[in-house]
């Protein structure tokens, strides 16, 4: 009785751990575009790894943005194609090169119509900054009015 009862705890214990439902594309999606943007930030701080970012252009990944296609893929033609060897050959930007190949496959062709784009701001992709909807707009003028 006392080994039926620890066997059921030990697997209620173990099934409290596990994840319930597989990652689905967007889940997936989600997170690899943190852990890019992770490793972005990393890579531009890090002393071995600050010159070569220098070359790669500024990018905020957004994947409810249409334009994430397009930039992922101008992104990843720069890191394949850096000018310098040494630098291809580092860990930290063999490790970027994989995870926005992944990405940018995710995106395009697992997960291809899957996902839903909520802007095209292509410049806050560039910036960071995205700019405000008229319907945003609209709002705040009507309470700037009351």
């Amino acid at each position: 009785m006392r080994l039926a009862l620890v066997v059921l705890l030990g697997f209620c214990s173990l099934a409290l751990r596990s994840e319930c439902a597989p990652p689905t594309c967007y889940s997936r999606a989600l997170e690899l575009s943190k852990e890019i943007m992770t490793l972005l930030d990393r890579v531009h701080t890090s002393p071995r790894t600050k010159t070569c970012a220098e070359v790669l252009p500024t990018i905020f990944i957004d994947v409810h943005n249409s334009c994430i296609t397009n930039k992922l893929r101008d992104f990843l033609y720069v890191v394949l194609n850096h000018p310098s060897q040494a630098c291809r050959e580092k860990p930290r930007m063999k490790v970027l090169k994989g995870k926005i190949q992944n990405l940018y496959t995710i995106i395009t062709r697992i997960c291809y119509r899957d996902l839903v784009f909520f802007t095209d701001d292509c410049e806050a992709i560039d910036t960071g900054h995205s700019r405000p909807y008229h319907a945003e707009d609209r709002l705040q003028i009507l309470q700037e009015e009351r």
